[in-house]
């Protein structure tokens, strides 16, 4: 199983992700909501942003996750194997187009710090394999 191994997740309610590292995460936000009550909900993929001023190029963005926060604010969650340039667009025109909105970006360095933390085996689900840039170096 690779990375980027899309499909439904039984354990998150039937619900499809592009990849391991989402559905991780999703479990992550679970945890989250159940155990430090920091996370209220999280919705997958629920609003599409538009650079209306835009003409050609990047002209939507999708963040991966809406999350209600305990303290009653919302933030997007974007979970990220490796950077590339469409990607890049999409984040710099939301911090231009959209300033007030908070983007987070969930990258490899958060899966190590979490996997050093050893979060993975306290949270139900949790799926293992190689990272996507071990992947991409084969």
């Amino acid at each position: 199983m690779g990375y980027s191994k899309g499909g439904k997740r039984a354990d998150l309610g039937g619900q499809y992700f592009r990849s391991r590292w989402e559905a991780n995460y999703a479990r992550f936000l679970n945890w989250l909501r159940d155990t430090t009550g920091e996370v209220v909900s999280w919705e997958f993929e629920a609003e599409i942003f538009e650079f209306t001023k835009i003409k050609k190029g990047v002209r939507f963005y999708t963040p991966d996750f809406k999350i209600q926060m305990a303290n009653g604010t919302v933030e997007y969650h974007e979970v990220k194997g490796w950077r590339y340039p469409k990607g890049e667009t999409a984040l710099k025109r939301m911090a231009k187009y959209y300033p007030k909105i908070k983007i987070v970006v969930i990258d490899e360095e958060w899966f190590k710090a979490v996997n050093r933390q050893g979060l993975p085996a306290m949270i139900e689900g949790w799926e293992v394999g190689e990272s996507p840039r071990r992947r991409r170096e084969l």
